[in-house]
Formats: C-alpha cells, structure tokens, sequence
C-alpha cells in the first residue's frame, strides 16, 4: 500500500509541509496522527462564548489531584475526550450521559451548536484505579470512528449528514464478537483514543482483563485497516517483554510524518517502553525503556496520565512520563525525547507530566535566533507545596536542540525560548494557578497559542510580544484532569472548564 502524504508549501519557515500541518479538520487527539495540535487556519479573536454544550452529565466532582494539596475544593478526575472538526466544519463532541461511564457522540453545527445528530455507544470503561480514562474517536475523511464495547469500534458514515450508515468493527474478527459478546464485554477493553491516518486506518490500544472467549487474545495494539484487514500486537511482544500486561492508560498512538511507524507506550502498570512498530503490519521495530533522566531509574508510566507521543518533522519523537523517586522534579515529570527508530535519547524537558507537546514553527517566534525548524510548546507548571514547587505555574516554548541546566534538579534539559506566568494567584498556596491543558492549540498565522487554565479563563499567548493579549472567561474554575483546546476550520477555538465544551471567538 502507498503511504505518501499529500504535500502543501506554506510560507511559514516550514518548507515543503505534509498535509497534517496544511489541512483544516481537526481528525484526532491534538488535530492530527502526528499530535501537532497546529493550525494554519487564523483562530477568531478571543471576544467572548459564541455557544457551549456538555461533554459530561454527571462529571465525577471530589476527590484529591496528586499535585494539588487538599482544600476542599471540588475536582474533576477525568480526562474528556477533544472535540473534533470536520472538514465542512461539523464539530464532533464526545459527551459522557451517566455516573457510571455511558457515552454518545453528537455533532453540532460550528455556527450556533445545533444539534445535527446523536449516536449512543455501549462503550465500556476499563478497569479504573484512577482518574476516569479518554473515550476518544478520532476522524477520518469519510468515516468517523468511536469505540465501543468489547474491543469493538463503532463507525458512522457521512459525519456532516443529518443520517447515513452505521456499523461496528472488531480486531479480532466481528463473527467472534457476535458469538459470545458478553464474554468480549466483560474482558476486553479500548483504552486509549482513536488515531486515524490519511489512508483511513485506525490504530488503538485494548486491555484484556482476564480470560476473553478468543484464546490467546492478550493486551495489545490494534489497527483496522481501511482495506477491511485488521491486526492486533500483544503489547508483550511489541516490546519483547514478558513483564508488560497494558498500554498505557489514554496514550494516542502516534504516525511518523511518513506513515510508516506507530509510536505508543507500554507498560505494566507503573514502568515501561515507547515501542516502534511498522504502521501497516504492527511487526515491532524498536523499542525503549522509558528512564527518570535524574535518577536513571525506571520512569512512572502513569494511568492518570494523559501524556502522548508527539513526532517531530525531523522524526524526533517525544513522550512524557512521571519522575521516579517521586516527586523529585516536583511532580512535573519530563518530557523525553528520542531519535525516529528510538535508537538515541536526547535532551528532555524539564515537564513532561500529563503533557502532548505541540509544534511551533519556529518562524513564529520573532526573537528565537536560534537554528531548530521547529520548537515545542508544552505546559510548565511547577506545582505549590510538592516537593520545593513554588506555585510558578507557566506555559513554555522549548527548543528541542539547545540545552540549558534545570534549576530545581540540575538536569542538562532543553533550552526555555520563552515562558509566561499564569495570572491568577492561587491561595491560601502561593503562586498562581495552574494551566489546565494537555495539549494546546498553536494558531501559526496568529503566531500565538490558545491555552486553557484552571483559573476557568482561556488565554491567548502572543509569541511575538510574550503576552496574554486575549482572554475570555469560561467558568468560576475549578480543579480538573487536564484538556485539550482546538481550532476549527472558520477559527473558532474550543475549550472545556468545568465539564463544559465552550466555542469562542468574535
């Protein structure tokens, strides 16, 4: 099969631009297979909320976030799945109905939020010893897929239509599935999101949680092919690892910009690999053992986490886990960073927690001299009364090339291009407060960035002035799992705060 990015040039100091960074829809986790999370569509001013709908009816509040001391405040331990953008401009909005995890999918017009349609899903939740995890579809050209019980995937034809045809696909083969789906229901689980690629195959992780009515059938990684083939890794093999027994909780997989190699995490329950492993067969390819860059010991690979591989143009690949002795970095965790068959472990960042690092042109940033095409944006909080964190909770640009030394560990980490504060104190615990994102939107015509924080405000970060130009409010705020924020194909940014998807601009 030919697996050749359709190609745009765009005059943003990116050269010859594959279609992730040039297309408009937003089709999975962080807009694309890549994790991005970058539009050259220019995002509307930030001047006020244009319409909202619920992504939860009955959102899970109490509870302590590890990083946040107790106060009484009502929490949100859940990580909701993005919104999704079509390209005529229909938004996708995963919405959980019940306490107990039920979910439907509805598509709203971008204009004003009507409703389009709505589908139920029997989707069920894996195992939980945490945060409830992502349900997460993801879209393809024609199709939009959304996981369902038993391993399965559903499938709606037509997304922008008020009705088309609907369908359910499994792994394993959908005969076994028919013949014993309590059996399926009750043992096998999706728990990541959805990742579809340009040719329209999907990509998952599943967790098989004791004996499922298919002998042999283990935690694993699977793909439906768009040719109708499917084929499943055993995330053992996949990292040549007996000890492994799951993907990690609510990992996107991720694509090489040339489609050919899938990149997600293993583990077995706290520690594990990023393995490689070829897009069309799922045969492993490389694998790495995921290590604290401060203590050399094994990494946290975290449930609660929302952290996904981000591939770089240059085929870096980059990936957040927790810091092991905890909380030797203050609970930031880091960001590693490894070459394309995983062979090299370069610099990290100094935050990596809970964190899908997107893309920035580096033609965005007037005042980096420095010589990378591109730098990564991610979150950089430094959490109040968690190891010597002091509250100075920020959001970063990096370059993934230049090198500075960490001033909480000393670590040799990549070099901070520019960082701001979050504005909001934060007491009775000093500093501000906390920057609510796992993955921010970059408006590369806007040289900015649209980024959510737990203050209940979304900010725009101005790249050429380093300042918060633009905020509109969402909420009072509150406490909450990380979430993603997107730009749709007519600018329109979208948010959630408070288990509320929110559609911005002029």
């Amino acid at each position: 099969m030919m697996r050749i990015a359709s190609v745009a040039v765009l005059a943003l100091g990116l050269g010859f631009v594959p279609k992730a960074f040039g297309q408009n829809d937003w089709t999975n986790f962080a807009k694309s297979a890549h994790h991005v999370a970058a539009s050259t569509i220019a995002s509307q001013a930030l001047t006020g909320i244009l319409w909202q709908t619920p992504v939860d009816l009955y959102p899970p509040e109490s509870g302590n976030i590890p990083h946040v001391s107790p106060d009484g405040a009502e929490e949100l331990l859940i990580h909701y799945g993005t919104p999704l953008i079509t390209a005529a401009n229909t938004v996708i909005v995963p919405l959980k109905t019940e306490t107990t995890g039920d979910f439907r999918v509805e598509a709203h017009t971008a204009a004003d939020g009507s409703l389009v349609w709505s589908l139920a899903t029997d989707y069920i939740l894996p195992p939980l010893d945490g945060w409830t995890p992502v349900f997460g579809p993801a879209l393809t050209a024609k199709r939009l897929y959304f996981p369902a019980a038993g391993g399965t995937v559903f499938y709606r034809d037509s997304p922008d239509a008020v009705t088309a045809d609907e369908g359910r696909l499994a792994f394993y083969g959908l005969s076994n599935y028919q013949a014993d789906p309590t059996g399926f229901d009750s043992t096998v689980f999706i728990n990541t999101p959805l990742t579809t690629d340009e040719s329209g195959d999907v990509y998952f992780g599943f967790l098989v949680n004791g004996a499922s009515p298919l002998a042999g059938l283990t935690s694993g990684i699977a793909r439906l092919g768009a040719d109708g083939q499917a084929a499943w890794i055993a995330v053992a093999t996949a990292a040549s690892d007996p000890t492994m027994t799951e993907v990690s909780y609510n990992c996107a997989p991720a694509l090489s910009w040339d489609g050919a190699t899938l990149y997600i995490a293993v583990s077995n329950g706290s520690a594990g690999y990023l393995v490689a492993l070829d897009s069309a067969t799922l045969a492993p390819v490389a694998r790495v053992y995921l290590m604290d860059p401060e203590s050399g010991l094994d990494a946290w690979v975290s449930t609660n986490s929302s952290a996904s591989p981000t591939t770089g143009r240059d085929g870096d690949v980059y990936y957040g886990v927790l810091e092991n002795p905890f909380p030797e970095n203050n609970d930031r965790g880091w960001l590693l960073h490894f070459n394309a068959d995983l062979s090299q472990t370069k610099t990290p960042g100094a935050f990596g927690w809970d964190e899908t690092a997107s893309l920035v042109p580096a033609s965005m940033v007037p005042s980096y001299t420095g010589t990378s095409s591109y730098l990564l944006m991610t979150k950089y909080n430094n959490y109040a009364d968690i190891g010597t964190g002091n509250g100075e909770n920020r959001i970063a640009v990096l370059d993934p090339n230049a090198t500075e030394t960490d001033p909480i560990t000393g670590v040799t980490v990549m070099n901070e291009v520019l960082t701001i504060l979050g504005p909001t104190p934060n007491p009775p615990y000093p500093g501000v407060k906390e920057w609510c994102i796992n993955s921010a939107a970059v408006d590369i015509p806007g040289k900015s960035v649209l980024a959510n924080s737990e203050d209940g405000n979304l900010y725009r970060w101005d790249l050429t002035t380093n300042t918060l130009s633009q905020t509109v409010a969402l909420t009072a705020g509150i406490g909450e799992a990380y979430t993603p924020t997107v730009i749709g194909v007519d600018g329109t940014v979208y948010a959630i705060n408070d288990a509320i998807m929110f559609a911005t601009g002029n």
